[in-house]
């Protein structure tokens, strides 16, 4: 899954707005803008999700899924899971 987080993330690496996402994507930009202002995992048709994942991936944005490792080449982020002893 994906969250909402993650994919307001992967726009900005892409260094695309809501609209521009939307158009790669071929979804409508209230699609964009309500799956980024969800809590926690993304919800969605999953033709839709496949549509922005497809067009982030095209952009070169590797979504990276909690506990898989990445195979890709170049730079980027990974959210860690806080330790208990970070407060």
């Amino acid at each position: 899954m994906i969250t909402a987080s993650q994919l307001r993330a992967a726009r900005a690496l892409a260094g695309m707005d809501q609209k521009t996402l939307a158009e790669k994507a071929g979804v409508s930009l209230p699609t964009i803008q309500r799956m980024e202002a969800s809590l926690g995992n993304v919800r969605g048709v999953v033709d839709t999700l496949t549509k922005i994942i497809n067009a982030l991936d095209a952009a070169g944005v590797e979504l990276i899924g909690e506990n898989t490792p990445s195979y890709g080449s170049g730079r980027g982020v990974r959210l860690k899971t806080p330790s208990s002893d970070q407060g």
